[in-house]
């Protein structure tokens, strides 16, 4: 080991630390990171780090792969449009035990194996998150067809309140928050989990929101991981999704990333969750990883302090 290395990167870390000490980052594991526990534990180290520097961390698991798996188990064939799931009667008990049940309990033991005190909830704990059924709506499918879904028992959100995450942080502990969410009449909505992690990183004002994901990052050629689209604004992605770029599950998460910079988050990343030490790079580096999205005020301060350096 070249230890002079190691203090330099030390060193050179010390700035984000100040920075980011206290400030809360909204982390969304994808299903294929909880797929493989290597790369889980490895995210859970990190995690671990991070917390352990003050860095305040919630962190919503999707798991889509893992409940489609357990759906065709049962003997029924999930349904995707745009990205998004269909959620009939018999998909919402699967995602209830995938989600509440058998990802929130693989993710608080790898963390628990790092030594993070984590507690595993859903948006109906504490009223988290409130919602109400999607009505039918018309989407774009990833063929560029218009046409009318119903996406059965998926919720649309109404509003966070964030007063148990923020008990929970005070307490330092990091939330585990599983993408389903109620309403006042006892109903529960399966609710994307990208759209959950935008949703609790505007309302807790979050300084970064990452998602860790199966893929390196934005493409401009899905089947090119070189290229990596590194840096973008609301209106380079526009530009990517209509020219038909940004398919299947990727569309959900750039749509929420876009939402929450243009709602207060400051930064907001897609990188992929199997990268070595991806949210150390980017959260210590200079350089970063995956694609860094921004709203257009902050693309200009980013840019001046870019030059500057």
């Amino acid at each position: 080991m070249n230890t002079s290395r190691g203090i330099a990167g030390l060193k050179g870390a010390l700035r984000y630390v100040r920075a980011y000490r206290d400030q809360t980052f909204v982390v969304k594991l994808g299903g294929e990171v909880l797929a493989n526990r290597s790369v889980l534990e490895e995210v859970a180290a990190q995690v671990a780090l991070l917390s352990s520097l003050g860095i305040r961390i919630v962190l919503v698991h999707g798991g889509g792969p893992q409940a489609s798996e357990t759906s065709r188990r049962l003997g029924v064939e999930p349904r995707m449009v745009a990205g998004r799931r269909i959620t009939d009667d018999a998909s919402l008990e699967v995602v209830k035990m995938v989600y509440g049940g058998s990802l929130s309990i693989d993710l608080l033991s790898a963390l628990r194996e790092h030594e993070v005190h984590a507690v595993g909830i859903s948006g109906l704990d504490g009223a988290l998150i409130s919602a109400h059924r999607r009505p039918p709506v018309t989407v774009v499918d990833d063929e560029g067809n218009r046409r009318e879904v119903d996406f059965g028992h998926v919720g649309d959100i109404d509003r966070v309140d964030p007063a148990l995450l923020t008990v929970l942080l005070d307490a330092r502990y990091v939330p585990v928050v599983g993408s389903l969410a109620g309403d006042a009449d006892g109903h529960v909505y399966n609710i994307n989990a990208d759209t959950v992690a935008e949703a609790l990183a505007t309302a807790l004002r979050a300084q970064k929101l990452i998602f860790l994901t199966g893929a390196p990052g934005v493409l401009r050629n899905r089947e090119d991981p070189s290229s990596l689209v590194a840096f973008a604004d609301p209106d380079d992605l526009a530009t990517l999704m209509a020219s038909g770029a940004l398919a299947g599950g990727m569309r959900p998460k750039v749509e929420a990333c876009i939402r929450a910079a243009t709602g207060g988050v400051e930064r907001t990343h897609i990188i992929g969750g199997a990268t070595p030490d991806a949210l150390l790079q980017e959260v210590f580096t200079g350089a970063g990883c995956g694609t860094m999205i921004v709203g257009r005020k902050e693309k200009a301060t980013y840019l001046d302090v870019d030059l500057a350096d």
